[in-house]
């Protein structure tokens, strides 16, 4: 079984992935935005049981647009964002796909909010399109 591990900027908090994620995504919301500091954010998804976090972890708790509640982990030292936890997902942790640092990792199936991209973007490849 593949393993991948993701790290905050400063190494201090990792989270590592055991098997292949169940959701590959990019979301243009203005919460991922804000969180990411980019223009969108793109996220790995795998089942809690295949999600270990190590590590000292600050969380914070916001409602998204959509009106459900995420959880996200971040490093107190760094504030990178590492994972989070998504409360329409329950049993599932998502894993900034930047925290990899170049691992490979599946195309994004999904791409959401697409009514709050940004003009010059251009989603491509086969996936899925949400607004």
């Amino acid at each position: 079984m593949i393993t991948r591990t993701a790290s905050c900027r400063c190494g201090q908090l990792t989270a590592v992935c055991r098997g292949e994620p169940v959701r590959v995504s990019v979301c243009h919301c203005h919460n991922c935005q804000k969180r990411s500091g980019s223009a969108f954010a793109a996220q790995a998804r795998w089942p809690d049981a295949h999600v270990e976090i190590k590590g000292e972890a600050k969380t914070w708790t916001d409602r998204g647009d959509s009106g459900n509640l995420a959880t996200f982990q971040f490093c107190p030292a760094c504030g990178s964002t590492v994972a989070y936890q998504l409360e329409s997902m329950p049993g599932v942790t998502a894993i900034a796909m930047g925290a990899f640092a170049g691992a490979e990792l599946p195309p994004p199936e999904y791409s959401v909010y697409e009514s709050r991209k940004w003009p010059w973007i251009e989603i491509t490849g086969e996936m899925e399109h949400f607004d």
